[in-house]
């Protein structure tokens, strides 16, 4: 795994963010910074851990205007599974070269909504697994399995030959988000904010489609057509 995406250890922040940390078996966490009423709203179960409720230590490690809730906690990345741990899910989530952690981290909340089996993203020009990540997922990065790859051209076939319909989207194409609602297995393949699908990856799909939007607008925001495209799909 690349340095520049996973840290050994880092911050993140937020009552849910944290306390789904808290409740993965598979999540390290080094330490807890709490208020004492934030603390009574954390389940800590066998963590052998006891919050540090002196919360100006949260001004101190934690970006400038964290909205944080009075709790936060040093953990360390989460160990990623490989591609072929999720094969057996019927619908996935793959981002080709989306670079903001908080559109990647509404993604994964999106995806835990609409019981995605899994966010796969390209491992170069993409966003680390941060502590603003964390808070847009809102409890999701502990809940939906995040896998970083080298190759996406080859992934998309690994995907095909395992059933998956890789369906793209694209707002050029004439195709909707409806005519793929009929595969029992599928790849839902977004591209970066404003760019798009690269060409290549769009021409790996087996299907490109689009979201109906009202003309008055050109498109939408890559994680909220996330969230319309699973909606229709799950």
């Amino acid at each position: 795994m690349a340095d520049n995406h996973k840290s050994k250890s880092y911050w993140i922040y937020g009552q849910h963010a944290v306390q789904a940390a808290l409740s993965n078996p598979r999540r390290k966490i080094e330490r807890v910074v709490a208020s004492s009423n934030a603390v009574k709203q954390l389940a800590m179960g066998d963590r052998k851990l006891t919050p540090d409720t002196d919360i100006r230590q949260l001004d101190k490690v934690l970006p400038k205007d964290s909205v944080h809730q009075g709790v936060a906690a040093l953990v360390q990345a989460l160990p990623e599974p490989e591609l072929e741990d999720v094969l057996d899910s019927t619908l996935l989530l793959i981002l080709d070269q989306v670079t903001d952690p908080h559109n990647v981290g509404a993604i994964l909340r999106s995806a835990a909504a609409f019981g995605a089996g899994a966010v796969i993203m390209t491992e170069d020009h993409a966003a680390p697994e941060n502590g603003a990540l964390a808070k847009a997922a809102s409890g999701a990065l502990d809940i939906v399995p995040l896998i970083r790859i080298t190759n996406l051209s080859s992934v998309l076939d690994t995907l095909k030959a395992n059933d998956f319909w890789c369906v793209g989207l694209d707002g050029k194409t004439d195709k909707f988000i409806a005519d793929a609602k009929g595969f029992k297995k599928k790849a839902l393949v977004l591209g970066a904010e404003g760019k798009g699908l690269r060409r290549l990856t769009a021409e790996k799909c087996d299907l490109l489609v689009k979201i109906p939007i009202s003309p008055a607008m050109e498109s939408l925001n890559v994680s909220n057509a996330a969230a319309v495209a699973l909606y229709a799909l799950a």
